[in-house]
């Protein structure tokens, strides 16, 4: 049974790797929110220290952080404060693509039929397309952060001649936090897109998943909300439990039915 699920997901991921538009939107937004997004605030910073808009962010930081230059200052605001909310909404992002498919797709390719024929359960197929994503997802933040940190580090040594360094709250997000919201949208996409009739139907859906965390952005960058440690820790358990009763609940009402309509 273990050696079927894991064809199942070798499966998926061929899907993705194999389609280059799904894999070209799989790199887009790492790309801009890691890499892009970090080095245009580098280059910024170092380069128009005394721009308002930079004396603003200033103002952000805590009394306790606010130590050193100023560029290594709002750096570390940056850092710490604004780039570690992007980690929320690419694992969302990362697994709408694969998971918004995972069914539906096997519709529009007909193979659903085959799928169902597989000596796996319902509710095993349903935990093997979850998983698929899941890991994608995760495979995917984590690649995010060392390129993000690799390509700031680079940056900010040969500009300012010293090195940044990540605070304990990134443990949080990446062990904890963004595994967490990855499974909680992978679990609702994927029994959505069980449901759906088409692709494009189940990535609609999808993308009201991101809303609550593009608020938690806005409020990041205008200091009306800065996620400490602790408020990410309990984000995370929040949404582990979440994760959990949400994947419950999804198996128990997953069947033949549900997918054959």
């Amino acid at each position: 049974m273990k050696h079927a699920m894991l064809a199942i997901i070798k499966k998926d991921f061929r899907g993705v790797t194999d389609n280059r538009r799904m894999f070209s939107a799989l790199l887009i937004v790492p790309l801009v929110l890691t890499i892009i997004l970090p080095s245009v605030f580098v280059f910024t910073i170092h380069f128009a220290p005394e721009d308002p808009d930079i004396q603003k962010l200033l103002e952000l930081l805590p009394q306790a952080a606010q130590s050193g230059s100023l560029e290594f200052s709002i750096l570390s605001l940056i850092l710490n404060y604004i780039l570690p909310v992007f980690f929320l909404m690419i694992p969302i992002m990362t697994a709408s693509i694969m998971a918004a498919s995972s069914f539906v797709g096997e519709k529009e390719r007909h193979t659903l039929e085959t799928l169902l024929y597989c000596p796996l359960s319902v509710k095993q197929i349903f935990r093997s397309k979850v998983l698929a994503s899941f890991l994608l997802s995760t495979l995917v933040s984590l690649i995010s952060f060392l390129a993000m940190l690799l390509v700031l580090e680079i940056e900010t040594f040969f500009l300012m001649g010293s090195l940044l360094f990540p605070s304990i709250s990134w443990l949080v997000i990446l062990l904890l936090v963004s595994p967490a919201i990855s499974l909680v949208a992978v679990t609702l996409i994927v029994r959505g897109s069980a449901k759906a009739q088409t692709v494009e139907e189940s990535q609609q859906g999808a993308v009201f998943l991101i809303i609550p965390v593009i608020l938690l952005v806005a409020g990041q960058f205008t200091g009306v909300l800065l996620l400490s440690t602790w408020i990410l820790l309990g984000l995370g358990v929040l949404c582990a439990l979440l994760a959990w009763l949400l994947l419950k609940k999804s198996m128990r009402r997953f069947t033949y039915e549900m997918l054959l309509k």
